[in-house]
């Protein structure tokens, strides 16, 4: 890893520490509740890190949410200030590298967290939130989401004048979560290249908050990058069909498979079948169809550690990633390939979004 700038679209330390029971643990040791440290980074060969600034869909107050996150990952930073610091855009995420440090950027997970204000919009770009992901779970009031019903068909014209405004003050369209016909509307409002930051391909796992191949075919248009997710419903079809059996449990005792938390209390008392174990092997082959289908131009890193209860076997936590890195060495990945996957390629496309509106 020592030649390669590993930036990783998506990490929910600052979520899982604000659920953690207790006093906030000193992240300078090994934490056995989370994924996510500062030594396991570093074995990990993370240069990098979006931090998600996320709030659940249900939250009554999701701005103050949202600002409480975004103040999180300040103090975090603020206390660990030898091992990380705040970057506001690519030259600054290269010149924190080169310092030693870990390089820290946010993004908002869930376009509910704007509350439907432009300004909103505007203030936590102010105060450094460089991606916003349009929905999480749920639809929102200007955009539909993959894993709820359809209330919009897409993005509504508030949802495009968003995506418009995101592209004006450099924020970037982060498309994880949303439905295919928001997806598609995005790409075609927005004048500047957007992430997934964390999704898997369609056609290697058959689940809807994987991207289709259309969508994955367009991105060389956009210039946009698909980061490959650890989540093993998304990654593994054998706990894709786990899960969607536990989600029809769920159904009938009234329980929302939606949220979170509810799935995951709901999972350690059920009684059916154990769940499949994903594969780090899972996650390469999702890696190798989005260079086939979108070019190595547009493929990327988005793990979501921190934000799942379980991941692949070989990629249980953030010191996992050279595994991934040196079984695609030995499928034949070249070095220059390797650094375009580990972060030159979102780094492009945060760059382009760096450029004034």
């Amino acid at each position: 890893m020592d030649d390669l700038l590993l930036l990783d679209g998506h990490n929910d330390l600052p979520w899982a520490l604000r659920m953690l029971d207790g006093p906030e643990p000193d992240l300078r040791s090994a934490e056995p509740r989370l994924h996510t440290d500062l030594p396991r980074l570093r074995a990990g060969g993370v240069s990098a890190q979006f931090w998600s600034v996320y709030v659940p869909g249900e939250t009554a107050d999701p701005v103050s949410a949202v600002l409480e996150q975004v103040d999180r990952v300040y103090r975090l930073v603020a206390r660990y200030g030898d091992e990380l610091a705040l970057a506001g855009g690519a030259d600054e995420v290269r010149q924190v590298v080169a310092g030693g440090r870990i390089a820290s950027l946010m993004g908002a997970e869930g376009g509910h967290c704007i509350a439907n204000s432009l300004g909103v919009l505007r203030m936590l770009r102010t105060l450094g939130v460089r991606y916003l992901t349009l929905t999480h779970n749920l639809a929102n009031d200007w955009a539909d989401s993959a894993t709820d019903v359809a209330r919009h068909g897409g993005l509504t014209a508030f949802g495009r004048a968003v995506v418009g405004e995101m592209n004006r003050i450099g924020m970037i369209v982060d498309l994880p979560h949303v439905a295919d016909t928001t997806m598609r509307d995005a790409l075609a409002v927005s004048a500047r290249p957007v992430l997934f930051t964390h999704s898997g391909a369609r056609a290697v796992t058959d689940h809807p908050r994987n991207v289709p191949a259309d969508v994955l075919e367009s991105l060389p248009g956009n210039g946009g990058v698909c980061m490959a997710t650890f989540v093993p419903r998304f990654v593994s079809a054998a706990v894709t069909g786990w899960d969607d059996r536990l989600a029809e449990a769920m159904d009938a005792a009234g329980r929302d498979h939606r949220d979170l938390t509810v799935r995951e209390r709901f999972a350690a008392g059920w009684d059916g079948p154990p769940a499949p174990r994903a594969r780090l092997d899972d996650v390469v082959a999702h890696v190798e169809h989005l260079r086939e289908a979108a070019g190595i131009d547009h493929v990327g890193i988005g793990g979501d550690f921190d934000g799942t209860a379980d991941l692949p076997d070989g990629l249980d936590d953030v010191a996992g990633y050279p595994r991934l890195f040196d079984a695609l060495a030995d499928r034949g990945w070249s070095r220059a390939d390797l650094r375009k996957l580990a972060g030159e390629n979102v780094l492009r496309v945060l760059r382009a979004a760096d450029v004034p509106g």
